[in-house]
């Protein structure tokens, strides 16, 4: 008996968001996305903190596509400096 197996092609996508990483005092990364302010992570490293980023985004749109809910646009951030004279 010869089995065939149906591999269902699936199409995947790239979805590329913008994300900050804020270098602590005490060490590590606190992450937060603009386009998606539920997401807020931490690694202990840049690189621990961008796997982190990436799993949670992944994990967020996972969600929303599953409750077919619409995936935000990403923005990117105006980062820039204030001088406050007291």
């Amino acid at each position: 008996m010869i089995k065939i197996l149906a591999v269902r092609e699936t199409k995947m996508k790239i979805y590329n968001f913008t994300v900050v990483f804020e270098p602590l005092g005490e060490g590590g990364y606190n992450v937060i996305v603009p386009a998606i302010p539920e997401i807020c992570t931490f690694g202990e490293t840049l690189e621990e903190a961008k796997a982190m980023a990436a799993d949670a985004i992944k994990c967020y749109i996972e969600s929303a596509l599953k409750a077919n809910e619409p995936i935000p646009e990403d923005r990117e951030p105006s980062i820039g400096r204030i001088a406050v004279r007291i």
